[in-house]
């Protein structure tokens, strides 16, 4: 019992820090989420679940979910399968590994605005260098609503598939090589070696990969508000920036945080999917 308390009394300061710093702040969104607060007006009144009934037949609302949710399945997807790709060209490879490695880098290295700022360069109708490789083609890729978010998930792939290469490459290292030379023996080679013995090692580091990628997904903001600030036509509004343009554009302070709670809540439920199916892997495994 001594022991307990003294291990409480030593993570005292730090679940202080984080109560004040993370459970405060989300306890004041889901109270003002509860009000009509618009500070420019004065006005502030109790509003109950008004805010959330009105979001349940909100079209823009179930519009910018369903961007939100493409956005997310297809960038993960994407990244995962080329993260893990990548991984393997880059334990095959012999030479120039580390030069590999720090053109790998650079683009998780660069901000997200400074990304973003690239492929709007690159997307120019006249003058980006995409238009000029497909032939002097004068494609309006963030104009167009058809082609915007295409656009800003191919942004997104190039940017974060190194996160998901890295992680998936570290493990690679771990594999012992008398695991491929024992499957080779049994007359595992190539692609049979991949399903028996590197899938199946390099898959809970790739499911954590994939929690960490649909979270951040789902919370996008920086690379969509900088290329094409949720247009055009509501085509690449994400929950979070609808979010954004209720509390700071329109300064519907109850209303903008009554989204943020929604997000929030869609994040937790999406990580403790994961964590159980993480859980069971190492279970099973």
């Amino acid at each position: 019992m001594t022991d307990r308390r003294l291990a409480w009394l030593l993570l005292a300061p730090a679940l202080l820090v984080l109560g004040g710093l993370t459970v405060y702040p989300a306890l004041w969104v889901l109270w003002l989420s509860l009000q009509y607060r618009i500070p420019v007006f004065s006005i502030a009144r109790w509003a109950g679940l008004e805010h959330y009934a009105f979001l349940a037949v909100d079209t823009r609302f179930w519009n910018a979910a369903g961007v939100t949710g493409a956005f997310t399945l297809v960038s993960v997807a994407l990244e995962c399968a080329l993260g893990l790709g990548v991984a393997l060209a880059l334990r095959g490879q012999r030479h120039w590994r580390r030069a590999a490695l720090a053109l790998l880098l650079l683009a998780w290295a660069l901000p997200s605005v400074v990304t973003a700022k690239l492929f709007e360069w690159l997307y120019h109708p006249s003058g980006g260098l995409v238009n000029f490789l497909l032939g002097g083609l004068a494609i309006n890729w963030l104009g167009d609503p058809a082609l915007a978010l295409p656009a800003l998930i191919a942004a997104d792939v190039w940017r974060t598939t190194p996160f998901v290469a890295l992680l998936c490459y570290a493990r690679l290292l771990t594999i012992p090589p008398e695991l491929y030379e024992a499957g080779q023996v049994d007359g595992a080679a190539g692609w049979p070696a991949f399903a028996r013995i590197t899938w199946p090692l390099v898959r809970p580091i790739l499911l954590v990969a994939l929690l960490f990628r649909t979270l951040d997904a789902l919370r996008a903001f920086d690379l969509m508000f900088v290329l094409t600030g949720g247009g055009p036509a509501g085509s690449t509004e994400t929950l979070t920036v609808y979010a954004y343009r209720a509390l700071f554009q329109t300064l519907q302070v109850g209303f903008g945080s009554a989204i943020g709670v929604v997000v929030f809540v869609l994040v937790m439920l999406v990580a403790v999917g994961y964590l159980r199916l993480i859980n069971r892997q190492e279970r099973t495994a």
